[in-house]
C-alpha cells in the first residue's frame, strides 16, 4: 500500500489536517498549508453559505485540468455531502486562494462522461478519493471544475 493510500484511510488524520490548515492559512495568509509539505496541490475555497449567505473557507485538494482545477467533495469518505459543495451548487462563483493569491472562479458541477474523466485524473493524484467512496458507503462524491471568471 503507497503512502498516500494509508494516509487516505487514517481517520484521525481529518482533524489534524483540518485544525493545522486553519492555523497556517492565518499565519500565512493562504500561502502556506499542510498540503505544502506533500506532493499534492491544495487551495483555500471561499464560497457563500447555501443557507447562511456567509463566507465559508474551507481547504481542499485539487488537480490542475487545462486552464481550470478539478476539486472533489470527498468529504473525508463521510456518508454526506461537505456543505461546501452545496455552496457551489447555490453560488457557483467563488473564490480560490492557492499560495496566497486569491482568484475568482466559477464552479461546475460534473455528471456523466465529463465528470468520468476528471474522476480518473483525481484519483490518479490522490488514490484515496476513491478509498472515501468506499468508506462513504457508495455516495458519488461530487466533482466541480473551477474556471476563471
Amino acid at each position: 500500500m503507497s503512502m498516500t493510500s494509508w494516509l487516505g484511510r487514517q481517520a484521525w488524520l481529518e482533524k489534524a489536517v483540518i485544525g493545522t490548515d486553519r492555523l497556517l492559512y492565518r499565519l500565512t495568509g493562504g500561502k502556506v498549508t499542510t498540503v505544502s509539505f506533500s506532493k499534492q496541490t491544495g487551495l483555500t475555497l471561499i464560497t457563500v453559505g447555501a443557507r447562511s449567505g456567509e463566507r465559508r473557507e474551507n481547504q481542499v485538494q485539487y488537480v490542475a485540468d487545462g486552464d481550470g482545477m478539478l476539486v472533489v467533495g470527498s468529504n473525508w469518505g463521510k456518508s454526506n455531502h461537505p456543505a461546501w459543495t452545496a455552496n457551489l451548487i447555490k453560488n457557483p462563483d467563488a473564490q480560490a486562494n492557492v499560495r496566497g493569491r486569491i482568484s475568482d472562479v466559477r464552479a461546475s458541477l460534473l455528471e456523466g462522461a465529463e465528470r468520468e474523466a476528471a474522476w480518473r485524473k483525481l484519483v490518479a493524484a490522490w488514490p484515496s478519493f476513491q478509498d472515501y467512496v468506499e468508506r462513504s458507503g457508495g455516495r458519488e462524491l461530487r466533482v466541480f471544475r473551477l474556471t476563471p471568471r
